[in-house]
């Protein structure tokens, strides 16, 4: 069976590396995110921890959730040790936990005194092999639970907050929302709902920019659980100097929008920002025949 959707992506220069537009190194310099911060979900590890990483680096103070205190110790030492001066508070949550969600913001805030941005990170990705009809169905139904009800719970209680300060919030989505790849129906779902949840956000609350980010193809635990065959491109580096450009205020256009970490965004501004916002292009849309 053959996979839909390829031809749905931007013409542009792909990108594994980080370059010159989104190089982390200017906000290290500059330490553009001083006096920010960042709530990390899925903190402990892999794509989530090198943001953690970066965002220090860049000045900002931070909170990690992930589900183990072991791995978020382990996390908070080394990014103590890349940046010695941050600020950085730990909150064990399972993102699927409407209370864990609400006890991470509302923590946040209470020790740092606000929230400039919510990076939702946490995903889960099962092995790839059968139809749906053929999976646990119950276990279709977790990835869901993760992926968009995790998501979402997050969002909720991180809005209020973001909305008085402006913030902005990254939906780690992935090149498989835009695809219809036979086997990967759950994880598929769950990311393509995140872009319309995105959209959703920038309707209802203009004040807070939201992007979905599809990070590449990175050599993590989740890639290597889902059995895709798809070998990994990229280093979590890249998709994190993404979330810096883009929660930097770089791409505002971008807001409520599907970003890959492997288009070259400055190729993008020059020769796509015009079209795609004059078309509100890079949404979930009905394609219609002309």
């Amino acid at each position: 069976m053959s996979i839909i959707g390829y031809d749905e992506n931007l013409p542009v220069k792909e990108v594994h590396d980080i370059y010159p537009a989104i190089d982390p190194q200017e906000h290290y310099s500059a330490l553009t995110f001083k006096g920010k911060v960042v709530l990390i979900t899925g903190a402990s590890r892999g794509i989530g921890l090198e943001s953690a990483l970066q965002y220090a680096r860049a000045g900002a103070s931070l909170a990690l959730a992930s589900r183990k205190q072991t791995t978020l110790d382990e996390s908070k030492t080394l990014i103590l040790k890349e940046a010695p001066t941050a600020q950085v508070i730990t909150f064990v949550a399972d993102v699927k936990d409407l209370k864990h969600a609400e006890a991470a913001v509302k923590g946040t805030v209470a020790h740092f005194g606000k929230l400039d941005i919510l990076i939702s990170n946490a995903g889960k990705i099962r092995a790839m092999g059968k139809p749906f009809v053929e999976m646990d169905p119950i276990g279709w139904w977790e990835t869901q639970e993760v992926n968009l009800r995790g998501a979402y719970n997050f969002v909720h209680y991180a809005i209020p907050e973001l909305i008085k300060t402006k913030g902005r919030i990254i939906l780690v989505s992935s090149l498989t929302a835009q695809l219809r790849m036979p086997s990967g129906s759950d994880y598929g779902i769950s990311k393509f709902a995140l872009g319309r949840l995105a959209e959703f956000i920038a309707v209802e609350y203009p004040d807070v920019k939201v992007f979905t980010v599809d990070p590449g193809t990175v050599q993590t635990e989740l890639n290597t659980t889902s059995e895709s065959g798809y070998p990994p491109a990229d280093h979590a580096s890249l998709s994190a100097a993404v979330f810096l450009y883009l929660s930097a205020g770089k791409a505002d256009y971008l807001s409520s929008r599907f970003v890959s970490a492997n288009w070259d965004l400055a190729e993008v501004e020059k020769d796509w920002k015009d079209k795609i916002v004059a078309q509100n292009s890079l949404v979930n849309k009905l394609s219609i025949p002309t």
